[in-house]
């Protein structure tokens, strides 16, 4: 079980933590990788793009021209989909692009994931990270401390002043243990995490 340093808020050791090899230490395979990110941006798709059909487009209720005599085809209505203006044949409908993955996949993703940062002298464990106040050079001054340039910050409960002190922040993601996901796991290069949450993810992942 390897073990990783602990620090305060201001970048000094305040003791070490056991990282459980079965989350932070097990082999990082692609395509778990690959189909959680797929399955996380499938379910953010809204799917609400949509065309009309010829039974949908107004008018086209007169012939067009005459049947015979013109040397023309013949046509029934403008909004045939071969008129300008007329409807769309096999158009894109409204539908859920979302698609099922099993959860013992999407919880091996996450140990691939969280395995990837670790393995990369990428993941920093903080004891607590908590602010008097809303200010977002709280945050900024956090990162310069640990020479980060951008971060995901998993905490453990609601913190509300570091939320809203990263909001302004793109570079930043701060997020609850219960929200940890690979896509935002991979996104950022950093991962910054309190030791409550790396106690609390650890046991929920051994389930």
């Amino acid at each position: 079980m390897a073990k990783i340093d602990v620090y305060s808020t201001e970048r000094k050791k305040v003791g070490k933590l056991d990282l459980d090899d079965a989350i932070f230490g097990v082999e990082v395979k692609e395509n778990l990788l690959f189909a959680a990110v797929r399955y996380q941006q499938a379910k953010k798709r809204s799917g609400t793009h949509k065309v009309r059909s010829r039974s949908e487009v107004r008018g086209g209720g007169a012939k067009p021209f005459r049947q015979k005599g013109t040397g023309r085809a013949r046509q029934g209505t403008t909004r045939a989909p071969q008129m300008r203006g007329g409807g769309v044949v096999h158009g894109p409908l409204p539908r859920n692009h979302g698609f099922k993955l099993n959860r013992k996949v999407r919880a091996a993703a996450l140990k691939c994931a969280l395995s990837r940062r670790a393995d990369e002298k990428a993941l920093i464990v903080i004891d607590d990270i908590s602010f008097d106040q809303i200010k977002t050079k709280n945050v900024v001054n956090l990162l310069k401390t640990f020479e980060l340039t951008d971060a995901l910050v998993v905490i453990d409960g609601a913190n509300d002043i570091l939320v809203r002190s990263a909001n302004n922040l793109q570079e930043v993601t701060v997020l609850d243990k219960g929200g940890v996901n690979v896509l935002d796991v991979l996104r950022r290069r950093n991962l910054v995490m309190t030791k409550a949450a790396v106690e609390s993810i650890s046991a929920r992942l051994q389930g």
